[in-house]
């Protein structure tokens, strides 16, 4: 099934599926009893253009906390569980707008039923979610180790025991960090269920291998018109997750809007710290709502030439940079002072 065709899912107040646009995914990184810190953390990532949050929920106090931790966020939230089937129910008792189980290690079919039924009551949805690394024992036995098409036939078994409890309010997610193994995955399963998918490259890595083996994965699947939500997991600060997440689905024409930076490479010409420069104004413009282009340029060579593409450019000479808006220079200022010079330039846009 293809994003235009799958079941339309309601999150707190937010919908996928069915064709809605596709949906950022993060997980909190605190621990979750800990109220303060996760809602600090929740607000900052919604802030960042996260829009939908998961907490781990690993004992009853992270699940009895989730209710007060909801009062204080604006974004639904997705309690993660594993193992202990109790903790599902209390997770939901207490708020959680949505549930991720793996029906394979909650325990038998009685505790799936436990959990089903109060997610019936209260019509909250399940993510049921399989990773390569614990599939069934049986399933890597029949296909001679782990398998796109195993990992599959693993996710439908669980999506068959929901349904044959009479319940199809389901996300479902598969998950490996085999790059390509992930991919021929979600062409599998994009074929055999109509549920959306939460999609997303798992225990990725680091910073820069994570961004890399996350935008390849998701890329291939996304650009198919298979997925409905995603996560890019990184070993690192969730903002960076949230920030790559926008430039990918920004970059396949899947999302409009926040500034785009381009900058150069440095090179021998360049006359000033670029690289701190494009980090600056990368996190400078986090917050700004507008749909247009900066460049960041490391010398004053090429530096407004190459910034005729952007809406507005900066560009860095010794000790001093220049203000660039459609290839024409508008202003020269210290160096010290081009953040400061842009940030005005950008919040008076259009004015």
């Amino acid at each position: 099934m293809g994003r235009d065709n799958t079941k339309v899912i309601k999150i707190g107040d937010r919908v996928i599926g069915g064709g809605n646009p596709v949906l950022i995914q993060s997980m909190t990184n605190t621990k979750t009893n800990d109220v303060e810190a996760t809602v600090a953390q929740v607000n900052s990532l919604a802030a960042c253009g996260c829009d939908i949050i998961r907490c781990a929920v690993p004992d009853m106090d992270a699940a009895k906390a989730l209710s007060e931790i909801k009062k204080r966020i604006d974004i639904p939230l997705v309690a993660d569980i594993h193992f202990d089937y109790r903790l599902a129910i209390a997770a939901m008792e207490n708020g959680a707008d949505k549930i991720r189980i793996n029906p394979g290690n909650i325990g038998s079919k009685d505790r799936i039923k436990a959990v089903i039924d109060v997610a019936k009551e209260r019509n909250i949805p399940i993510r049921v979610g399989v990773n390569s690394g614990s599939l069934e024992k049986d399933i890597v036995a029949k296909y001679g180790g782990v398998t796109a098409e195993g990992i599959v036939e693993s996710a439908i078994d669980k999506v068959r025991i929901i349904e044959d409890m009479g319940y199809d309010n389901l996300v479902v997610s598969i998950k490996s960090s085999d790059v390509l193994m992930c991919v021929k995955a979600h062409e599998l399963i994009s074929k055999e269920i109509d549920y959306p998918l939460h999609v997303g490259i798992t225990e990725s890595g680091t910073i820069i291998s994570g961004n890399i083996k996350s935008s390849i994965g998701l890329s291939l699947i996304l650009n198919q018109g298979i997925g409905d939500t995603i996560r890019v997991s990184l070993t690192g600060d969730p903002l960076e997750e949230v920030k790559s997440a926008k430039l990918i689905l920004k970059t396949l024409g899947l999302r409009k809007g926040g500034v785009e930076i381009v900058s150069c490479p440095t090179c021998g010409r360049t006359q000033i710290d670029l690289i701190s420069l494009a980090n600056q104004v990368e996190n400078m413009v986090a917050d700004i709502p507008l749909d247009i282009k900066v460049a960041v340029m490391g010398c004053v060579v090429n530096g407004p030439g190459e910034a005729k593409e952007a809406d507005i450019g900066i560009a860095g000479g010794i000790n001093e940079g220049l203000i660039i808006k459609k290839g024409e220079i508008i202003k020269k200022v210290p160096e010290d002072q081009l953040i400061n010079e842009l940030r005005n330039e950008l919040q008076n846009w259009g004015k």
